[in-house]
């Protein structure tokens, strides 16, 4: 509270053009208060952006590829230690120039979040006191928290920032992470901090794949961990690469490139690589008389790591109860689902609704959850089922009922559901023979087989869902009025793909389902976000789908997405006959899109769409 005052008292002589109070800031933050009040920056001004030309952004990122690479990697593992924060992780080169970011929705979307984008230059004449360009100019960690930051209009951010150095000490990047003020900071701090640590060895690993690496600590136990030192060397004992931590423990020695094994260690490198080999730590002493424990993590010259680098991992978030396993922050999706409890605990049919591929299946799935039923959930796919079988496999059929039917009979879809829910798919497409008997099962929930006798009851909650206009196909007498009003007790209604504010969120989901370990940049989402989706969720799946098995990087780009069309679409995803029928462009574009990714294979592309193969034929021939 004390240090709350004391930064009132300075930003309201900073403000006012008074004389800052004498040990109100820390040190750090009132040095550069006073660099910017030195060159004129006005506090309640907006700061000066400045963004470099996207040309040079990109000879920025091919010269520090190594780094992006494995820092791209740590941005993913930081997005998901902070989830919920309301954050940005972005990392920066030597000059404080941003490459890339990787970010929550929300920050995304405010300005702050806008004015942190790839070319955008964190200098601090330019932006005032900010924790990246005080990292790069004093070459160690650094957090700015609220109103520590120079000019006004960013006080409500906490921003913290850590070097990459190289094994000379010299700066390779910055890695930053920027989230709502009272966001948990000292928690962010320090994982920033192990983030940028991880980085750093990771590099020693990559450019001395040729050499052995040691790592070293006064405490055995903390050889697997960020405070260990790292040291590599040649197999004459010429020090390559020595990490931060190992400069530390070593302060006094001639610890630095070029120097030599046995100037540091008493025992001498044949000796010690004698015993390391070996396996398992050893105990030697440094130069100034320290005793340190030892091992070998890589093996020179045969690229082999003995033991494996530790490897932070975020733990698994505790799934809440009810939450749907799928993502709900657009606004229109929270309504439509917000009273789903209710209507299944009065057992109400649901209709789902919205175009293809929005996750009608998954809402279904998410209304069966909700209504706490013990039974199984059964789906019934109307439109693959043949007219004269609907009613038979839907209410079972005794043995020998009719033609082709299963010699021990069949219970029904039904009887299967009992005490859970039965979901019909696509049920515009029952039959209109098949809507009459439909609608006294609903109204009686008594079910008979054919052929058979007996009448039984079951307990079911009823779901339904189609991408069609059942009001329209009602009033064209396509389907039955008083079916359409019974199975439409309580609606959802899921938005397209196009219309949703969660957009980001739905990708990031989706790449956590199929890739956890892939980072995906913001502007790969930025991209992505300006096509128009027909086919939807689905669609967007395929598409990150084929940039993952396409990629040269371990990480998903702007650069991935080049084969979009500006429709959205690749620009062979429709087929000539389907691009006069706007009614059929989107399931063209679907069934193309999944039999390249099938490698081709029409039955593959069948089974995944649960169409038949001569469809598949007529839309890829």
């Amino acid at each position: 509270m004390q240090h709350l005052s004391g930064i009132e008292r300075a930003r309201s002589a900073l403000e006012g053009g008074g004389r800052l109070p004498h040990g109100s800031l820390p040190a750090l933050v009132a040095d550069s208060w006073q660099r910017c009040r030195d060159l004129g920056l006005d506090p309640n001004a907006e700061p000066q952006s400045c963004v470099v030309p996207f040309a040079r952004v990109n000879e920025r990122r091919v010269s520090n590829a190594a780094l992006r690479r494995l820092a791209l990697a740590e941005m993913q593992l930081l997005h998901s230690q902070i989830a919920g924060s309301n954050f940005m992780i972005a990392l920066a080169d030597a000059d404080g120039v941003v490459l890339d970011t990787i970010s929550d929705a929300h920050f995304a979307d405010s300005s702050a979040g806008r004015s942190i984008i790839p070319g955008s230059l964190w200098d601090e004449g330019l932006r005032g006191t900010n924790a990246l360009g005080l990292a790069s100019a004093n070459q160690k960690p650094v957090a700015i928290y609220g109103r520590e930051h120079y000019f006004s209009c960013h006080g409500h951010l906490s921003c913290m920032a850590a070097p990459i150095l190289n094994s000379r000490g010299e700066i390779l990047g910055l890695l930053d992470a920027s989230c709502a003020h009272e966001a948990r900071q000292e928690h962010t701090h320090a994982l920033v901090r192990m983030a940028a640590a991880q980085i750093e060895n990771g590099l020693i690993y990559q450019e001395c794949s040729e050499s052995f690496i040691f790592a070293f600590h006064p405490r055995v136990e903390y050889l697997d961990t960020m405070s260990a030192g790292l040291l590599s060397v040649s197999r004459d004992g010429l020090v390559i690469s020595l990490n931060r931590p190992g400069r530390a423990l070593l302060t006094g020695l001639p610890a630095m490139i070029g120097s030599h094994f046995d100037d540091l260690f008493d025992a001498g490198i044949g000796a010690a690589m004698d015993e390391l080999l070996g396996g398992g730590a050893i105990r030697i002493r440094d130069k100034a008389g320290s005793g340190v424990f030892m091992v070998c993590r890589q093996i020179g010259l045969r690229k082999a790591v003995l033991h494996s680098k530790p490897a932070l991992t975020a733990p698994a978030p505790l799934p809440r109860a009810g939450a749907p396993d799928f993502v709900c922050e657009d606004q229109k999706v929270r309504q439509s689902i917000a009273d789903i409890t209710d209507a299944a605990k009065l057992r109400m049919p649901v209709h789902i609704t919205g175009e293809t591929g929005t996750g009608k299946d998954l809402m279904a799935r998410h209304v069966h959850t909700l209504s706490g039923r013990k039974g199984e959930f059964v789906a019934v796919n109307c439109g693959a089922l043949p007219e004269n079988l609907f009613i038979a496999e839907i209410f079972g059929h005794e043995r020998g009922a009719f033609t082709n039917a299963r010699t021990e009979g069949s219970p029904g879809l039904a009887r299967a559901a009992d005490k859970g829910t039965l979901f019909f798919d696509e049920v515009a497409d029952i039959p209109l023979a098949a809507q009459t008997s439909l609608l006294r099962f609903l109204d009686s929930m008594e079910v008979r087989s054919v052929g058979g006798q007996k009448t039984g009851k079951v307990d079911v909650q009823i779901v339904s869902a189609t991408n069609r206009n059942l009001q329209e196909m009602v009033v064209a007498r396509e389907f039955r009025a008083d079916l359409y009003y019974r199975l439409n007790a309580f609606t959802v209604r899921l938005p397209a793909l196009k219309e949703r504010s969660d957009f980001a969120g739905v990708v990031r989901y989706l790449m956590e389902r199929m890739a956890p370990d892939t980072p995906i940049t913001d502007a790969a989402i930025a991209r992505l976000a300006t096509h128009s989706w027909p086919g939807n969720i689905r669609e967007l799946k395929t598409a990150l789908q084929r940039a993952l098995v396409r990629r040269r990087m371990d990480y998903l780009d702007e650069d991935s997405f080049n084969d979009i069309g500006p429709d959205g679409r690749r620009t062979d995803d429709i087929c000539d006959r389907c691009h006069s029928r706007p009614l059929d462009r989107s399931k063209c574009s679907e069934i193309r899109s999944t039999f390249r990714m099938t490698g081709e294979n029409i039955a593959k592309t069948a089974r995944i769409l649960k169409l038949s193969r001569t469809t598949v034929y007529k839309h890829v021939r």
